[in-house]
């Protein structure tokens, strides 16, 4: 079996002193992706650069205090990518890949668009870059999977207040219609929906720190755990753990009945 986990921290500092090490090292994870950092590796304590039993990885922005994505893995990668030829978007640090034999797992950063026009330009900018790039990597024959923060809901029920939201970013059309394309185009599974495909409120990952947001479960669905579809067809369970909270979003895991040490990667790949 194995357990992927994926987790917006909003700040690796604050979630460490809300207690994500000690929860993390009890879920028997093999890979947990990590997203907004918000730190540098100047920041990072030696326990963060090596938490026990994992190998850690971290692509953090030049900016201070800004995005960043991490990778924790119980298996030593055979490769690390933390580039994605893009001088705007590597300088934010939105994207790290491992390589396992034919397994690639990403942590990925979609820029957020809700803070300004210029930001939602650029959300629209990286969705444009990477769409094609996700789409070589669909059709590569390797197994992938990419777990992250997409800041998009995809459908009506991953939103509590989709009408009075479908005007704002993270629910426009045109970033729906992106995610449409990813899924029926690019060849591309959504695998919590595959496993849940009429969940609603169990299904959010993430709360405004506005209002009474989290205590009435007014939430988005905006991490996702997207993969192509031999390893996709394999998973087994997925659940949103809201038991404890680390950040403003909630962790995701996934299990998929997968041999990580299986055959080797296609020629090529």
């Amino acid at each position: 079996m194995l357990r992927i986990i994926t987790l917006n921290l909003n700040g690796i500092r604050s979630a460490w002193r809300k207690g994500v090490l000690p929860w993390a090292l009890g879920q028997n994870a093999d890979i947990i992706c990590l997203q907004e950092l918000k730190a540098q590796q100047a920041d990072l304590s030696e326990e963060m650069k090596a938490p026990p039993g994992f190998h850690a990885y971290y692509h953090c922005a030049t900016k201070k205090g800004y995005s960043g994505v991490g990778l924790w893995c119980r298996r030593k990668p055979e490769r690390i990518v933390e580039r994605l030829d893009n001088a705007e978007f590597d300088l934010e640090g939105r994207f790290l890949r491992a390589d396992f034999g034919r397994l690639s797992v990403i942590s990925l950063y979609q820029p957020s668009g809700s803070s300004s026009e210029q930001r939602q330009e650029a959300k629209f900018r990286f969705m444009a870059f990477i769409f094609p790039r996700l789409s070589q990597l669909a059709a590569s024959g390797r197994d992938v999977v990419v777990c992250g923060d997409w800041n998009i809901a995809h459908q009506e029920i991953d939103l509590r207040n989709w009408r009075s939201n479908r005007k704002n970013s993270g629910f426009l059309p045109e970033e729906r219609a992106w995610v449409s394309r990813l899924l029926d185009e690019a060849g591309w599974c959504d695998v919590y929906r595959r496993l849940h495909p009429t969940r609603t409120d169990e299904a959010y990952t993430w709360w405004s720190n506005r209002g009474q947001a989290w205590a009435k479960n007014v939430g988005w669905r905006l991490d996702y755990q997207l993969a192509t579809a031999a390893i996709a067809g394999r998973a087994q369970r997925a659940e949103v753990f809201k038991a404890q909270r680390f950040s403003d979003h909630a962790p995701l895991t996934i299990d998929y009945d997968y041999d990580q040490d299986g055959d080797e990667p296609p020629p090529g790949a």
